[in-house]
């Protein structure tokens, strides 16, 4: 995924952007079944940013899903990478 040539992401620094995402991440458990989005299958992310009080929610298709869900921002990747690792773009 990181490999994605829509992301642009110089290839000698994946490995340290997957190191940063994984410093920060944890596992949550959805505590409730939310509908909220047209497709019932992606409810299952909102679930979870919603259970880990994320800041962000980092999802490919974005029109699918609210601008935010609560404090959650959804965002896209490149979104994403320009705001926690803008030096990892090329």
């Amino acid at each position: 995924m990181l490999a994605r040539g829509e992301l642009k992401i110089r290839k000698g620094l994946r490995q340290q952007l997957l190191q940063l995402i994984k410093s920060r991440a944890h596992a949550v458990v959805p505590a409730r079944r939310l509908q909220v989005t047209p497709d019932p299958d992606d409810n299952v992310f909102l679930e979870c940013a919603d259970a880990a009080r994320a800041d962000y929610l980092v999802i490919g298709n974005t029109r699918h899903f609210p601008r935010f869900w609560k404090k959650t921002k959804v965002i896209t990747s490149r979104e994403f990478l320009s705001i926690v690792a803008p030096h990892l773009v090329a």
